[in-house]
């Protein structure tokens, strides 16, 4: 048995040719000059020699698919099975590679199966022909097509008409469903059909608890299958005698909605699944032309764009959602029976597929999320630089290959840190500022520029924190002055002085050092949590007017760090705390993945809270209070001896891990 197949270098191609040559016979596979080197590698993989899969030079796009006369010639009357594969299963694809490979590609393809004189023409169309079809579409329909707007639904349907009323020799058509990976393997080649929601889902479960129900839509049924099944019943059917000039409908005869299928692969992905899903037929009483003229309203435009962009989801994806068609699938089914091929359900072998793209297909796979990948050779700005958060910024920051520009009020402790930071190999480069004057504020920023251009990266991590009761701050309204000043005017300075580049340049990422104490709403730290509270709305205005210019915003609601701000409350010496080292992480994950917020689940907790239950989250935060005292600096007394930490404050304290007390 000789075959002749385009495409069989392809996703499906490539599992057909191993089934295949179970069959025993040759194959004759047509390859473009550049791609010999891969299918060299596939023989590998499937065991075989030249003598059983052998290469025929050519191309899809060429009339005859470029096949040189020779090898024409020796094809003739050679081939029993012409199987035409190669096309574009993409739904993102533009217009123009559809036509090229799917139209022109088949004419070119029936034209070299009569020139070979084959037995039969074996054309591997799609679902996709049927177009946007409401109702059951049969075997047997093929005219009846219905909406075929989008380029890879009438690139389809116009392939198989070709064949229909050009091919010379018999031929048979197949139809499979949207074709995943392998149901035992999870094997696949790219992200396509329900592929793009993966990353939805995943950022799902990122974000929320498994148990947390969430709201989706429901949606029209998408007719998946597995690779294997599509190539065994592709096999068997094209070995039957008697079924030429038949269609064949691979699919699921009973497929799930677009809201199961979510909830199928988000059961796979351990993320939450939609408890409550909604029918858009909810919202058929609006008049078609209000519901397209919302869409097209240039916010809503722009507000879905981002969101897609985001997800790595092409627009296209949305008008299937509500995919109209169910697929009949008799003849099939009349033609499998008693072969044992059918269609595995899909929760039985979903777990597979997610993990396959999980390790394999996921595109942060293939970003470089690293420090280095984020800021070498880039120009980072960490303010407050020589001590604690700063310090261990910095270093992670140097040993990155960054531009550090670190920036402080001591001039001797900035030279010995960056000696330090130079030890380390770093690129260091630093500046006298005292971040809490206006003047000096502007004189760093203008050095900053003159010397290096532009900034990337900015660290606002300078800051000063009083920790006081309210009793004891009546007389001491510069408390409140000091950390706005420094926490607050200093950050917004040198905001403004470092945006107009970055928004001319198109880039940018400003890294705010905030408090858990703005989740907590913290006793004890009013101005403090004041000034960081102040500087985080400034920061959510401001995303919100350069969101579109690539100017980005990173709060970090960082707990209690053990630096040498907190060193005056000793009661804090029993308490846990992070290490500077632990924050600086907390930094390094803010530059290299830019989230608008970072914050520990106990502050997040708090802030919900806050939100739903005000009065609990008060009462909360006021036992905390009255379990811990005012420091002996906070109350004007010598420190003394380091005072006496009760079992019930430790475990508080352990409890509300991380928060100020």
């Amino acid at each position: 048995m000789h075959y002749f197949l385009t495409g069989g270098t392809g996703f499906i191609g490539r599992f057909f040719v191993e089934t295949l040559l179970k069959r025993g016979g040759t194959i004759h596979l047509l390859v473009r000059e550049e791609s010999l080197d891969k299918l060299a590698l596939l023989r590998e993989r499937w065991g075989a020699s030249e003598d059983q899969v052998k290469a025929v030079v050519g191309n899809l796009g060429k009339p005859n698919l470029g096949i040189a006369d020779s090898d024409m010639n020796a094809l003739k009357g050679n081939v029993d099975h012409f199987f035409h594969l190669a096309a574009v299963y993409d739904m993102g694809a533009d217009e123009a590679s559809q036509r090229t490979a799917n139209i022109d590609g088949t004419h070119h393809a029936i034209d070299a199966a009569d020139a070979m004189q084959a037995g039969c023409f074996h054309h591997v169309s799609s679902i996709a022909a049927a177009g946007l079809y409401k109702g059951t579409f049969r075997e047997d329909m093929f005219e009846e097509a219905g909406k075929m707007d989008h380029p890879y639904l009438r690139t389809k349907h116009d392939s198989e008409r070709i064949v229909r009323e050009n091919c010379q020799v018999p031929f048979r058509i197949y139809r499979p469903g949207m074709v995943i990976g392998h149901s035992e393997t999870g094997q696949m080649d790219k992200v396509d059909g329900p592929y793009y929601f993966f990353k939805l889902i995943q950022k799902i479960r990122n974000t929320l608890p498994q148990w947390v129900p969430t709201i989706g839509v429901e949606g029209g049924r998408l007719n998946i299958v597995p690779v294997d099944f599509v190539v065994k019943a592709l096999d068997y059917i094209a070995h039957t005698p008697g079924e030429d000039g038949k269609c064949f409908h691979l699919v699921d005869s009973d497929p799930y909605k677009v809201g199961e299928v979510l909830n199928i692969f988000s059961e796979a992905g351990h993320a939450p699944r939609m408890a409550m899903r909604v029918d858009s037929r909810m919202f058929g009483f609006v008049p078609p032309f209000i519901r397209q003229s919302l869409k097209s309203l240039p916010p809503v435009k722009r507000l879905t764009g981002a969101v897609l962009d985001d997800m790595g989801i092409p627009p296209s994806v949305l008008s299937f959602l509500n995919y109209p068609t169910k697929f009949d699938a008799r003849e099939t089914e009349r033609v499998l029976e008693g072969s044992g091929i059918e269609v595995p359900r899909l929760p039985d072998y979903a777990p597979v597929i997610w993990d396959y793209w999980e390790r394999h297909l996921d595109p942060d796979l293939y970003k470089d999320r690293t420090l280095k990948g984020a800021v070498e050779g880039r120009v980072c700005v960490v303010t407050g630089a020589t001590s604690g958060i700063g310090l261990a910024t910095a270093t992670k920051l140097a040993e990155a290959g960054a531009i550090l520009v670190i920036g402080a009020r001591t001039k001797d402790k900035l030279d010995e840190v960056s000696q330090q930071l130079e030890g380390l190999g770093g690129d260091i480069h630093p500046y006298q500022c005292d971040f809490s004057d206006m003047d000096d504020c502007d004189r760093f920023v203008k050095t900053v520029l003159d010397n290096h251009g532009h900034v990337d990266v900015l660290v606002n991590n300078a800051g000063r924190s009083i920790r006081r009761s309210l009793d004891l701050s009546f007389d001491r309204f510069h408390d409140f002055e000091r950390t706005m000043q420094l926490n607050f005017f200093g950050a917004v300075r040198l905001i403004m002085g470092f945006a107009p580049t970055m928004l001319e340049r198109r880039r940018g990422h400003i890294v705010n050092i905030s408090s858990i104490g703005v989740l907590t709403n913290a006793p004890r730290f009013s101005a403090y949590v004041s000034s960081k509270s102040a500087l985080d709305a400034y920061s959510r205005c401001a995303a919100s007017e350069w969101s579109d210019r690539n100017v980005t915003f990173t709060t970090i609601n960082m707990p209690l760090v053990k630096t040498p701000m907190i060193a005056p409350t000793k009661i804090y010496d029993s308490v846990p705390t992070l290490t500077p080292e632990e924050a600086a992480d907390m930094v390094a994950d803010a530059i290299v993945h830019r989230p608008k917020r970072i914050a520990t689940r106990l502050g997040t907790f708090a802030q919900v809270l806050h939100a739903l239950a005000p009065k609990m989250g008060e009462i909360i935060m006021n036992t905390g209070y009255r379990m811990f005292p005012d420091s002996a600096a906070a109350t004007g007394k010598k420190s003394g001896e380091k005072p006496q930490v009760s079992t019930e404050q430790v475990a508080f304290a352990a409890i509300m891990r991380g928060i100020y007390w």
